[in-house]
């Protein structure tokens, strides 16, 4: 069994995610036939069960369909042929966050153990391999019971920085250890960031939309935000910060290159190497926020470190959206020209990452689990994201734009002319259903015909329920 293989516990799971490949990458057809259940288990040497299990599993991602008597076909996608929403168009003027009280109410309700967790831009427990991280935290603890007792080295446990350093290379650029900081968390790093390399009343050029964590540091450091159009496939417009940086003193850059929170947006190589030579030139730093750059969906993405040759790329990671959210622990990797900075910040902020957190995901790392778990967790999220990209296509009503996103798990939603995303996301929260809406994603509060929505749940009869009662909603606003 190869290594790929590994990761999938039935071969029925196997079978139906090379065919799903196959629907998605147009080797099969809408409307074409797919191979007989009984040809189709000669060919793999499996059983007509096993097929039928495979069979059942793409009816349920709503890629193909039994017709009586006939066969399965692939499914018209209906999906595809909702087009994305525009490049955004901000104000080209830097402003203060003025969303924050919005943003602290918002996020509170999406925390509400009983809604339907649409909004929440956190993978499910179910997803994650919670049982081994807690056997890793038993068995750090057993071997040294002393190590939650003192505060561990500003940098980080040596053992975690040196397993991030190793995973470094599947971003297109090695990393040594004593180039990683653990923080608490991808929030901290980006807060270690800002503030090692911008002043008080700086402006910091971020993308439009951005997320509402980053707008909510750039606020409570005393920074001003510079909105830069963004394209829902594309990323961050990279002319037009170019055209801004020669029209304001910009004192950082903020980018999420790699699936884009809440766009899911992944910039093209040339667009990437662009932006990190324009920055370089100019020697403005570029923070990079890659929390979601493991959850690719077909090739590993390079991260801005691949083409930054001076150290003016900070780039920062999170296990949050992979591993463990609730332990907190992320990483920086500064650069040479910021390491000092944001060494003394966080010894002048947390001190320390929080120990045994850090020698589990160690522990857990090293047990070699972690690439077989991310193979299954990256092949569920897009399944995932494709089932509810397929339901809002199918149930929302027309005017509706869907993002298509490459990773991650996250969608962005244009809502029809005429709906409200603040008023939708209150008559869905009384319903049950968490949303975010897109004004939290804006430090103008700008996106009112905007949500995001997160498939990072296992689909279930309740999803879809509180998909069919939110199109509901969306249409009865129309009226």
């Amino acid at each position: 069994m190869s290594d790929a293989d590994s990761a999938y516990a039935y071969a029925y799971e196997r079978l139906a995610d090379q065919l799903a490949e196959q629907v998605r990458n147009g080797t099969l057809r809408p409307g074409e036939r797919i191979p007989s259940v009984r040809r189709m288990g000669e060919h793999h040497g499996v059983s007509v069960t096993t097929v039928l299990q495979a069979y059942r599993k793409l009816e349920a991602l709503r890629l193909v369909e039994a017709k009586p008597k006939s066969g399965f076909y692939v499914l018209p996608e209906r999906a595809y042929r909702v087009p994305p929403p525009r490049v955004s168009t901000p104000g080209k003027a830097p402003t203060l966050v003025t969303t924050t009280d919005l943003m602290d109410t918002i996020v509170a309700a999406s925390t509400d153990p009983d809604a339907v967790p649409l909004g929440a831009a956190l993978p499910d427990p179910a997803l994650l391999p919670l049982r081994a991280l807690s056997r890793s935290m038993g068995a750090v603890l057993r071997r040294d019971v002393a190590s939650g007792h003192a505060y561990g080295s500003p940098s980080g446990v040596p053992e975690l920085r040196r397993e991030i350093a190793k995973r470094e290379w599947h971003t297109g650029r090695t990393a040594a250890p004593e180039d990683v900081l653990v923080t608490c968390g991808a929030a901290e790093a980006v807060s270690l960031a800002i503030r090692a390399t911008t002043e008080a009343g700086d402006v910091v050029a971020v993308e439009s939309p951005a997320f509402f964590g980053t707008l909510q540091a750039i606020e409570g450091l005393g920074r001003r935000a510079l909105e830069i159009p963004t394209c829902p496939v594309d990323g961050i417009d990279v002319d037009a910060l170019e055209h801004a940086l020669g029209r304001h003193r910009v004192g950082a850059c903020i980018v999420t290159p790699n699936f884009h929170n809440p766009l899911g947006s992944l910039m093209p190589e040339v667009e990437k190497e662009r932006l990190v030579g324009i920055a370089c030139e100019r020697g403005i730093p570029l923070i990079e926020d890659d929390a979601f750059g493991e959850l690719y969906f077909d090739q590993p993405p390079p991260s801005l470190r691949s083409w930054d040759e001076d150290g003016t790329v900070v780039r920062i990671g999170s296990f949050s959206k992979t591993l463990a959210p609730g332990y907190r622990v992320g990483w920086i990797l500064p650069g040479s020209r910021h390491m000092t900075a944001v060494h003394r910040q966080k010894l002048a902020s947390t001190v320390a990452t929080a120990t045994p957190p850090q020698l589990a995901i160690a522990d857990y790392l090293t047990g070699g689990g972690y690439d077989k778990h991310l193979r299954k967790l990256r092949r569920l999220l897009r399944d995932n994201v494709g089932r509810l990209r397929a339901e809002v296509a199918a149930r929302f009503p027309d005017g509706t734009r869907l993002s298509r996103p490459r990773g991650g798990f996250l969608l962005w939603v244009r809502l029809p002319d005429g709906v409200d995303a603040l008023e939708l996301h209150a008559k869905a929260l009384a319903a049950g259903i968490s949303i975010s809406p897109g004004p939290i994603f804006s430090p103008s509060g700008a996106f009112r015909s905007f949500v995001r929505l997160s498939a990072g749940h296992p689909w279930s009869e309740r999803t879809e329920d509180a998909v069919d009662r939110l199109a509901a909603m969306v249409g009865s606003a129309m009226v």
